[in-house]
């Protein structure tokens, strides 16, 4: 044994690992500024571990990114302090705790729209969206159908923030003005300005109450179906 690896063996033998371990070291490290990509050689330098070490516990990166993925869920989830009865409430609750996790952690949350973690938090958040969406007054194909929407723009869109955050850019939609040829392009050109405006957050908020409005109205057009009386028999 060389006298690097040496070295590198006498410090994994000093760090008890275990699951819990190297995903708090995880987090730790990709709570730190800069930080865009979480690799197994960065998290063992972080642990001062040989990086095999952690694929004792991890399989691969996959494996680990979808158990950071769920602990984001998972304290998204403890975020929310809104009462059930409050279903709009909840739905907004859990749309922004999720969007914190990722921008507190971004090299974690640009996985999002990637993994599936089939796991607890993952689990506890499709159980608040369906909750949310049934108490509303959402059943069968359009309960399903909200909850799907919901969670696609959370997850597609906070990964994207999740990136944005990551390059360290500020959170200005287009990173760059559009500049375009009016005669050929008369609409991009007369809202340039406007365009130039639009922020990542304010859309992400926006795209939660457009879903939140369609649930309302799908709601409220099941009671009009229920309660319009029967057409005359001919």
């Amino acid at each position: 044994m060389t006298p690097a690896k040496a070295d590198a063996a006498s410090a994994s033998m000093k760090v008890r690992l275990d699951r819990d371990t190297i995903l708090a070291a995880a987090l730790e490290l990709a709570a730190q500024p800069g930080v865009s990509t979480l690799s197994f050689r960065e998290l063992g330098a972080h642990l001062s571990v040989d990086p095999t070490a952690v694929y004792r516990h991890f399989r691969s990166k996959d494996e680990l990114m979808m158990a950071l993925l769920d602990q984001l869920a998972v304290r998204g989830l403890a975020e929310i302090d809104v009462p059930v009865e409050d279903w709009r409430g909840r739905l907004r609750a859990i749309s922004m705790s999720t969007l914190h996790q990722f921008e507190q952690f971004p090299a974690i949350g640009v996985e999002a729209i990637v993994l599936t973690t089939n796991g607890p938090g993952e689990h506890g958040a499709i159980e608040l969206m369906l909750d949310a969406f049934t108490r509303a007054g959402l059943s069968g194909e359009e309960l399903v159908r909200h909850y799907a929407l919901l969670a696609a723009h959370v997850l597609s869109a906070g990964a994207n923030i999740a990136r944005a955050r990551a390059d360290g850019a500020s959170g200005v939609w287009l990173d760059k003005p559009i500049l375009v040829d009016p005669r050929e392009f008369p609409l991009v050109a007369a809202n340039s300005t406007l365009l130039a405006r639009l922020r990542d957050d304010e859309l992400y908020r926006a795209g939660v109450e457009l879903i939140i409005d369609s649930a309302e109205r799908a709601v409220s057009q099941a009671r009009f179906a229920t309660d319009a009386p029967a057409p005359p028999e001919v």
